[in-house]
């Protein structure tokens, strides 16, 4: 697996590449935003880690260049740990979020998760295309049409999030079962996140994301596709 790191802070850098490298990844790097979009059409790496805080281009802007043409599993790094970070961090289309300063064994298990369940996502049952409600989703081809025949955009989290409720169409879905099958298993991420994400969908898919057609709330248990 090959993986980019960008970090304009050299010892960080450095040791995030040593920590990847030794466990037995092929790294790259890059110490601003600008030269780490290059290494991405160039090197087309598996994963890229992002410090948050960079001169000129930082990794939100350069998580959200990204998104706009590839679903490339992304996780940010950054020395703001605070919910409001982190939901910033995830909201812009990142797949996961580690506070600064970490623990080595820390990183690698994001690392693996984040790879774990791009890798099941891409080559998975979720490959399959689905229709409800006038709704469609195309995994293949990663669009999502509405009922009017407009298409969406998505961030990762969200397509995987919208298959999952539509592939379990009728079904309550709990938050464990959410998170185990959007996230993965060892995902440390809380359940409030899940409504976040929740609300963002309704935000794209629904005509009245306070009254929503789609997505509905289960108080207590979860959400169910209708």
């Amino acid at each position: 697996m090959r993986v980019l790191v960008v970090d304009d802070d050299a010892p960080s850098l450095k040791m995030t590449a040593f920590l990847l490298a030794e466990d037995g990844y092929e790294v790259f790097t890059a110490d601003n935003g600008i030269d780490g979009l290059r290494l991405i059409e160039e090197k087309l790496p598996d994963l890229v880690i992002l410090d948050v805080m960079m001169p000129g281009m930082d990794g939100l802007q350069v998580t959200q260049r990204v998104r706009a043409t590839m679903n490339l599993p992304i996780i940010i790094l950054s020395a703001k740990g605070e919910t409001a970070d982190r939901v910033t961090g995830l909201d812009v289309g990142a797949d996961d979020y580690l506070a600064k300063p970490f623990e080595p064994s820390e990183l690698l298990a994001r690392v693996r998760s984040v790879l774990r369940r791009a890798d099941a996502f891409a080559f998975g049952d979720s490959q399959a295309a689905l229709t409800a409600n006038g709704l469609h989703i195309d995994p293949v081809t990663n669009q999502v049409y509405l009922p009017s025949g407009a298409k969406v955009e998505l961030t990762p989290i969200e397509f995987r999030l919208l298959h999952c409720l539509m592939a379990n169409q009728g079904r309550i879905l709990t938050h464990d079962k959410i998170i185990s099958s959007v996230w993965g298993y060892d995902y440390e991420g809380y359940s409030n996140q899940i409504a976040v994400y929740v609300r963002r969908l309704r935000l794209k898919i629904e005509v009245d994301p306070d009254n929503p057609q789609y997505v509905q709330t289960v108080r207590g248990l979860g959400y169910r596709f209708l």
